[in-house]
């Protein structure tokens, strides 16, 4: 079994800039609710950068759900092992996509 402490830590500073950025996202979005603009191009402007607001708040917390399971992984000890067939998953591939849970056999599989 490998000692994946530098993978955690990694994991651990990510989870910890994604949930300030998503605060950050949270209190742009508060400050929003005001009433739009009476000027049509600023509601529009007003309105698109509501989505993109959107977006990332639910990429952020996409990610945060996948490095939450990464680190449960890691705490269980089952962390480098593929969900599928069991074997190891190559540290050169973890290191690359730390929150995979397949060996490259079983994720070009799932992609096709």
């Amino acid at each position: 079994m490998n000692n994946h402490t530098t993978i955690r830590e990694k994991l651990l500073l990510r989870r910890e800039s994604l949930l300030q950025r998503m605060q950050e996202i949270a209190e742009q979005q508060q400050h929003a609710d005001g009433p739009l603009s009476q000027d049509f191009a600023e509601q529009a402007t007003e309105r698109e950068h509501e989505e993109v607001l959107d977006a990332l708040g639910e990429a952020g917390r996409l990610e945060l759900s996948q490095i939450n399971r990464t680190l449960e992984r890691i705490d269980a000890g089952d962390y480098g092992i593929c969900v599928d067939c069991g074997q190891d998953i190559a540290e050169a591939r973890l290191n690359v996509l730390p929150n995979t849970e397949y060996c490259i056999t079983c994720a070009e599989r799932h992609d096709h």
